[in-house]
């Protein structure tokens, strides 16, 4: 069995810090332990992860990656770094990147796809992503699957900028509104400096999918984006909406087990050590 190194989990701790959008989803609105992911992770043959942002409160961004460092300093923690939460359309923007301790900080993330569209197109959002290249720090992309033409400009506005797509760019797969995603997907894995990430897929689809519902949409991506520049991720805890973070293991090995171990290991693992220098 490939090692796995989840590039997308999230934990939550309200008590320590405030998200504004969870109440809004009730089965997700409670707390999410790093002791939880742990066992079944260890169970299921992850070994590594990064902490991605849960788009807490921005007065709170500091509190989440002080929190992750503290749980990758527990011994054999499975915390490789964090993705932090940013706000690349404020002024401060230069200050809050100075002040990140790279130590932790591995990647920066800007939701998009709850924000207007015009957010990722104004000059100084493009400037300051555009400014993550010089240290060295990837960029997140979260849209929906109508918006991966923004993605696609923001991308091309910021060339120095490694890039990560994630979600497999939030497609409609309940919906089977397959063909225009893909060749918005085919348009993006153009650029070498974007890469794709498999994660939480099973959240788009209907609670009835199956191994078979899901394939197409992986296998489109992974074909156009090529074994490496993909990376793999759970979404915990948003794939349980759905599935189970097992049962996605379960998909994406199946998957793998189809390719090379070379490739396997590529997605699994190896792309997600040199996007983010672990």
């Amino acid at each position: 069995m490939t090692m796995l190194i989840d590039t997308h989990l999230h934990l939550v701790d309200r008590d320590r810090i405030s998200y504004p959008w969870l109440s809004d989803v009730p089965p997700l609105n409670r707390d999410w332990s790093y002791e939880d992911y742990e066992k079944t992770a260890r169970r299921v043959g992850i070994g590594g992860t990064l902490h991605m942002e849960v788009d807490c409160a921005p007065g709170d961004i500091g509190k989440e990656n002080a929190w992750v460092a503290e749980l990758m300093a527990r011994p054999d923690s499975l915390i490789r770094g964090a993705i932090s939460s940013a706000r690349p359309e404020d002024e401060g923007f230069d200050a809050f990147l100075d002040g990140l301790d790279t130590r932790v900080v591995k990647g920066i993330r800007r939701v998009l796809h709850t924000m207007p569209d015009e957010l990722s197109r104004s000059d100084r959002f493009r400037a300051n992503v555009g400014k993550l290249g010089g240290k060295g720090l990837p960029f997140d992309i979260c849209v929906l699957a109508r918006q991966l033409d923004l993605a696609a400009e923001l991308v091309d506005a910021c060339p120095d900028t490694v890039f990560v797509l994630d979600h497999c760019g939030v497609p409609d797969i309940a919906g089977g509104a397959f063909d225009d995603w893909a060749d918005r997907i085919a348009d993006l894995s153009r650029r070498d400096h974007v890469n794709a990430k498999i994660s939480g897929v099973t959240a788009y689809a209907d609670a009835n999918w199956t191994l078979d519902t899901l394939r197409p949409w992986v296998e489109h991506v992974i074909d156009c984006f090529g074994w490496d520049r993909v990376v793999w991720g759970s979404d915990s805890p948003v794939c349980t909406l759905n599935a189970s973070l097992d049962q996605w293991v379960a998909v994406t090995h199946k998957i793998l087990s189809e390719a090379s171990a070379e490739e396997a290991r590529a997605i699994a693992s190896d792309n997600a050590v040199r996007i983010w220098s672990l």
